[in-house]
This record gives structure tokens, sequence and C-alpha cells, in this order.
């Protein structure tokens, strides 16, 4: 039996996937979670809930149904505590994402953003857009 698989989504694939249902981001975490687990960091859900808050995405879905569905997508993910500093990465934001996933033991990073794909892959850990996400898992 193979070990379930393990997975970090970067803030914009999280998005994506909360607002739009048929988008290939939502393909993609649904997979993950269907596969294996999401991995969250106490730093990655406070950046999810800072984002899923701006009044922006309004014309999408409200505030409470933005809300309750990233509760429903974090409440069956694991929360890592973060053991390692990572400054790899270009933009300092995104460090966190590595940080988690080499923490977590994750099998993969799930990415649109140029600055972590860059670094594909990452100590061992694939950085993957989400289409190409759902090719190889």
């Amino acid at each position: 039996m193979s070990p379930k698989l393990r997975v970090v989504v970067d803030t914009n694939i999280m998005i994506s996937a909360i607002l739009l249902r048929q988008s290939v981001s939502r393909q993609a975490v649904d997979l993950a979670r269907q596969q294996g687990t999401l991995l969250l960091s106490i730093d990655v859900l406070a950046e999810f809930n800072a984002v899923i808050c701006r009044e922006k995405f309004d014309r999408y879905l409200s505030l409470g149904e933005r809300l309750l569905l990233l509760a429903l997508l974090t409440k069956e993910a694991e929360t890592i505590p973060v053991t390692e500093t990572i400054t790899a990465c270009r933009d300092p934001k995104d460090n966190m994402f590595l940080e988690l996933a080499v923490s977590g033991q994750a099998h993969c990073i799930i990415s649109g953003d140029k600055d972590l794909l860059e670094l594909h892959p990452f100590e061992g850990i694939p950085i993957l857009r989400p289409d190409r996400f759902l090719a190889e898992f």
C-alpha cells in the first residue's frame, strides 16, 4: 500500500478552487483531497483567510460562503508545525509554502506562481501547475 499523498497548495490555487467550481485549480485540489491530505501551516492558513476576505471576490460568492468553503477545505487538512526556515524563493512571502512542504514531508506543491515554479523540484518535492498535477497524479 502506497503512502497517502501529502500536498501543499499555494494561495492563488486555493482561492481559485474556492471561487471557481469548474476550474482546473478546483479539479487539482479535489484530486489532492481524494488521493491524500492537504497540508497547512498557521502562516498559510492566515494568508488564505486574509486573501479570501478581499472585497474583490464579493462578485463570485458572499464573504460568508467563501469563509465556509475555506473552513470545509481546511477542516480535513493536516496542520503542520513548521520546523524548517527556508529562504530559497525570490519572493520571500512564498518561502512559507516551501517550509510547509519540507516540514510536512509533502509529495507535491501545487502552484501557479512563477517564483515557486522556477524552483521545481525543491529538495525533491515537485512544484507543479494544477494541470500538470492532474496529469501526473
